[in-house]
């Protein structure tokens, strides 16, 4: 089987949209979390989002194509052409017929369909556009990526939730491994920090209402924590054959040792109380990768906030490591960015190969008091030096839909 190379990476956070910048300001703790400016925001149970306010296509595309995209496959294109030039490739030495596309969203286009529900509403069907249905399609973030690039392999969505850039990332690797292709790009996205999804998150009691102090509402672990915040963002990896890299010169930015998935199969939202779904993803992606628990350095923890999420974790890491749960280091990204619901997985696969390159355990700010059922070391408000060779990053999905990634040096 081939080995599975990382050489480019791409992706759009409400700390920034571009990697160095964005890992430097994830290494000193900042936060990307703010009040949201949406219409009517004080009707809203919660007010706080992580929405993406530097992001413009402005040098990706033009005026007009960036018009027929829904926000969330502008993120996945935009990382797109990050990945291809960090990977100094060019598809017109390639084989398109041997390049992938697989682009996962939790939510799709749901600015547009926000948009167009809001015109047929007041002004009725005439006024809808014609790019209503294009942009809003969970599909079109893949379809347009590889559109832009010309690439004629496989093109798809993954729609798994919280889950669905590591089930692409997964679908990918195993490609690869198998001789399909030669590259794939693959990820996440989603733009849902929008009307109807913080109201419609807001209405289950998923997300935080510290509305007063919106920096210090995303709180994995702690025992204040009251939810997780809603954000936009995008994250998309560059995998290729490793012999196909080394042929080319490529830089390698790290290797995709395995991959786990797992269904919880309890309950639509609620994560099985004792996380026995989540600790067999991570107990998959260990035997996938051929290395035992022992190797593992550092956990980029799915961490969401949430009361029961944060609990259920830490019970999944104390199964799958045994004794190495209380010597391994974990961490919450998703206390500076919230939670990036389809995108999340494929931007946190990136910080553990960022943790990898610099020896750098980023850190789980706002966590100020440690909730007792979570007793692991989780890395509390300063990143910490560290050796990491190897690198496990989680991602828990409504639905009941586990994946785990491993990467190496």
């Amino acid at each position: 089987m081939q080995r599975v190379a990382v050489t480019g990476c791409g992706l759009v956070t409400p700390l920034g949209c571009n990697v160095e910048y964005v890992w430097n300001a994830i290494c000193q703790g900042r936060s990307g979390i703010r009040r949201a400016t949406l219409n009517n925001i004080t009707l809203f149970r919660s007010q706080i989002v992580g929405d993406c306010r530097d992001f413009n296509t402005t040098g990706y595309i033009s005026v007009q194509e960036a018009r027929r995209l829904d926000r969330f496959a502008q993120f996945a294109l935009t990382s797109s052409i990050d990945a291809v030039k960090q990977a100094g490739l060019d598809f017109n030495h390639t084989d398109r017929d041997r390049c992938a596309v697989i682009i996962g969203t939790g939510q799709g286009g749901l600015i547009e369909i926000e948009t167009q529900y809001s015109k047929l509403r007041d002004k009725g069907p005439s006024k809808l556009s014609p790019f209503a249905i294009p942009r809003c399609m969970p599909n079109s973030a893949a379809g347009n990526v590889s559109i832009h690039f010309k690439l004629t392999g496989p093109s798809y969505a993954v729609t798994t939730a919280c889950a669905s850039s590591v089930n692409a990332i997964s679908d990918a690797v195993r490609m690869i491994r198998y001789g399909e292709m030669d590259i794939v790009l693959a990820g996440g996205s989603d733009a849902a920090a929008t009307s109807l999804g913080l109201a419609g998150f807001g209405a289950m009691h998923a997300l935080s209402e510290r509305n007063h102090e919106p920096e210090r509402a995303s709180r994995p672990f702690d025992k204040e924590r009251d939810g997780f915040v809603i954000s936009d963002g995008c994250g998309v990896l560059l995998l290729e054959s490793f012999d196909y890299a080394k042929k080319r010169g490529a830089v390698i930015l790290g290797e995709i040792l395995g991959t786990g998935l797992t269904s919880d199969a309890t309950h639509v939202t609620n994560p099985d109380e004792n996380g026995m779904g989540a600790a067999k993803a991570m107990q998959k992606a260990m035997q996938d990768a051929k290395i035992v628990p022992e190797k593992v350095d550092y956990i980029n923890a799915h961490g969401t906030a949430t009361l029961l999420g944060d609990i259920a974790e830490t019970k999944a890491i104390k199964q799958a490591f045994g004794p190495h749960a209380h010597k391994v280091a974990i961490s919450s990204t998703k206390s500076q960015i919230g939670h990036l619901l389809g995108g999340s997985g494929a931007v946190e696969a990136i910080f553990c190969l960022l943790s990898i390159r610099d020896g750098i355990i980023p850190p789980t700010i706002n966590l100020e008091m440690p909730d007792p059922a979570c007793d692991l070391d989780y890395t509390p408000l300063v990143a910490r030096e560290r050796a990491v060779e190897v690198a496990l990053s989680n991602s828990f999905g409504f639905g009941g839909h586990n994946g785990c990634i491993v990467v190496g040096r």
